[in-house]
């Protein structure tokens, strides 16, 4: 953070004499002089202090004197606790960036130009303290000129881990196969622009992994890379060149942006946004982000992105470099070996990597971005609780979307997005998350929570250690996420809406309504149960899912793309249908039964077509309510479905007509509930409410019933805050048997 040699400049600036350390996240300082010099140090620590350093108030303790002479930095020592800090990645600074494109300064376009203020941290550091030696940096000698700099506390790279230059640092080479290796940061880095305004698809190494790079213009070059990625519709994210006077003018060309997104692409942690496409531009081939009206967008974060876009000039695809749902990949070998049929070329560079960190990504909704992934420049998140843990915890998250999490002191750290545990790979990582973070925070836990479902290999995998676990079910988890982003102890309402969760009855849930807080969560409300035709296979044959809904209210799909007896039968001996509450599948069924996705080949694909094509309503059908055998509420979506397959009415008023009723079913239910339990605190958590559509009308109707109304703002809806979800709740759990 560069706050050592901070401390150092102010001290001689007030002629104090002492020292100052690093031990592991706590920074101790010895200074002596008069008592006007101290207090105008003490207030300069704050006051002054470097944009990313974000001190505390000090700690004070007044010593005798030692008649030191003289300001130094000593070096670091390892602390006993854990109240270490890990900065995530950092993008480029303005002066590193100035520095870089003047062609007297001697790193001119050097792609790993850094300062105290800037540059990777989370995937360079070994292990604490944050040293050179403890770094991915430590095999690279620095030479006369950044030694200088590095031991010259005037300068802004004082004692600034990951300093370098091309004499001395890292250094690019691009491989293409059937040609000699072109190594040199200008040779290479031409050569790649070289192969984009070719076609070619290259892997380039970031900050934390690979990214697949194309001309994102190109409408023939996106289709081959997404053959060759066996990704047919997933929306693609895109890199664009800074332009303008604020820089932002390409992404004028391509989206109509909101403020508060622009101030978030701009923002230091350099996020994926997802913006309204700008309907009249053709800049950005078709295939980009197909049958959807937003578009992922984001500015470069390092300096070898910053010179890519500047050269190329145009708008890039930069989509993670990975067999789909795993951790990005890191190593270039590997790289090589499992990109070979997607990749024509690649652009590697020898600074290591040690350990993944996807892009992170942002989407508005109700008026604020909140986050969809967790990933560079924003995790590890850590977060100061008001309560503490009795014991250090280890949450394992779920197995879509997966982050661990650990729980310690008041303390809390969500890593960044892991992926989809569901390649011998993802579970590497995973294991390697963890272990990295118990070494780098000091800290093992003795107790994992994890989710309910006994299949989950997350699950799988704690019951296997030697540690005692307990289990927290997985609506529980988002209900408690959100109660503990907000800090919120006293009971509230909680929809919990996603796609799959193991419930208490043994049944998937999905369509919940919880009240209570933390520790004791209770089922109120629900959606009307149907069967899942074939299980798993619904998730991505969303077909199945429209078909089953018309088999449970009795109604024939005159239209079913499929022969229907055969699954008529299993339906009617119950063979592999699951019983489910899913809101995520009645999404799914709403899709097929519009005729809009009968398929999908990634999670949600069908849910986000169908926002795509709708629009906010002020018409609505009324859903019924009915209390089942145990005293639930259930809403009835019967009434639904002869709509959404009434071909007289338009797609766009079919879709419209489906996300007004169910906003309406969320309000109605909340009132049902509350005037039995008087709550008027009212929460939208789970993966459901990504959709902005759905969630905007449901928050305005639920505030015009007079509630309070709560949405995940810094931890995300989806599955990606179960970890942070399963400490609180946790943490509530043993609070109660302690």
């Amino acid at each position: 953070m560069g706050f050592r040699p901070f401390v150092s400049r102010i001290a001689n600036q007030y002629k104090l004499a002492g020292w100052v350390l690093n031990r592991s996240g706590e920074v101790e300082i010895r200074v002596e002089g008069s008592p006007e010099n101290l207090q105008a140090f003490q207030k300069a620590l704050i006051d002054q202090a470097p944009p990313l350093a974000q001190p505390n108030l000090p700690q004070i303790t007044n010593v005798s004197t030692e008649g030191l002479t003289g300001f130094i930095i000593k070096h670091s020592e390892a602390g006993e606790g854990a109240d270490v800090h890990i900065p995530p990645d950092y993008f480029v600074c303005d002066d590193c960036l100035a520095e870089m494109q003047d062609p007297v300064e001697r790193r001119f376009q050097y792609p790993f130009i850094n300062c105290t203020q800037c540059g990777p941290r989370y995937t360079l550091i070994d292990r604490l303290p944050y040293d050179r030696p403890n770094t991915a940096m430590a095999g690279f000698m620095l030479c006369p000129a950044c030694r200088a700099e590095y031991e010259n506390p005037l300068d802004r790279r004082y004692h600034a881990q990951p300093l370098a230059c091309a004499e001395c640092g890292p250094s690019l080479t691009f491989r293409q196969l059937g040609g000699p290796d072109i190594t040199g940061n200008p040779t290479a880095l031409n050569a790649c622009i070289y192969a984009l305004n070719n076609g070619l698809i290259v892997a380039v190494k970031g900050v934390g992994g690979y990214h697949l790079i194309c001309d994102a213009t190109e409408n023939a070059v996106v289709e081959r890379l997404r053959e060759a990625k066996h990704r047919p519709a997933k929306p693609l994210a895109v890199l664009l060149p800074w332009r303008g006077i604020d820089g932002l003018d390409s992404v004028r060309e391509v989206a109509d942006p909101e403020f508060s997104e622009l101030d978030l692409l701009k923002s230091p942690l350099r996020p994926i946004v997802l913006m309204h496409k700008r309907q009249e531009s053709a800049v950005l081939a078709e295939s980009i982000a197909p049958g959807l009206r937003e578009v992922g967008l984001m500015l470069a974060y390092s300096p070898l992105h910053r010179l890519l876009t500047d050269a190329f000039g145009k708008p890039l695809v930069a989509t993670s470099g990975n067999i789909s749902g795993e951790p990005v990949l890191t190593d270039g070998e590997e790289v090589e070996k499992r990109l070979g049929q997607v990749a024509d070329a690649f652009l590697h560079h020898n600074r290591p990597i040690r350990r993944p960190a996807d892009d992170s990504v942002f989407r508005r909704i109700a008026a604020k971005p909140r986050p969809i992934r967790l990933g560079r420049g924003l995790a590890p998140v850590e977060r100061t609780l008001p309560f503490e843990f009795k014991q250090p915890i280890l949450a394992v998250g779920a197995d879509l979307k997966n982050t661990v999490a650990f729980g310690f002191g008041n303390r809390l750290v969500i890593s960044p997005h892991i992926g989809d545990l569901g390649t011998v790979r993802s579970g590497e990582v995973f294991e390697r998350v963890i272990a990295d973070l118990q070494e780098l925070y000091k800290v093992k836990p003795s107790l994992i929570v994890h989710d309910a479902h006994p299949d989950y290999r997350s699950s799988r995998w704690a019951k296997k250690q030697a540690i005692p676990i307990i289990k927290v079910f997985h609506h529980h988890a988002h209900a408690s996420a959100l109660a503990g982003e907000h800090g919120i102890t006293e009971n509230m309402l909680v929809f919990t809406w996603d796609g799959v969760g193991f419930g208490e009855d043994r049944t998937i849930w999905g369509g919940e309504a919880l009240v209570g807080c933390p520790g004791s969560w209770v089922r109120k409300g629900s959606l009307r149960h149907f069967r899942l035709l074939g299980g798993d296979k619904a998730n991505r044959e969303p077909w199945r899912c429209g078909l089953a809904l018309c088999l449970e209210a009795g109604l024939e799909w005159e239209s079913c793309p499929n022969d229907v007896e055969l699954l008529r039968h299993a339906w009617k001996r119950d063979i592999n249908c699951p019983v489910s509450s899913s809101a995520g599948r009645l999404f799914d069924a709403a899709a097929a039964l519009i005729g809009i996705g009968l398929e999908s080949s990634f999670e949600g694909q069908a849910a986000m077509g169908l926002e795509s094509l709708s629009e906010p309503s002020t018409q609505y059908m009324e859903l019924s309510h009915y209390r089942d055998e145990t005293g639930i509420w259930r809403a009835d979506w019967v009434p639904l479905l002869p709509m959404l397959m009434d071909a007289t009415l338009g797609i766009c008023e079919r879709g419209s007509l489906f996300h007004a009723s169910l906003a309406r079913l969320i309000a109605a239910q909340a009132v049902l509930i509350s005037h039995e339990t008087g709550i008027s605190k009212v929460g939208l958590s789970g993966g459901v409410f990504q959709n902005r559509l759905l969630t905007e009308q449901a928050a305005f109707l639920l505030s015009q019933q007079g509630f309070e109304v709560y949405l995940p703002t810094e931890i995300p809806a989806n599955d990606a805050g179960i970890s942070f979800g399963q400490l609180i709740e946790a943490a509530a759990q043993t609070a109660k048997t302690a």
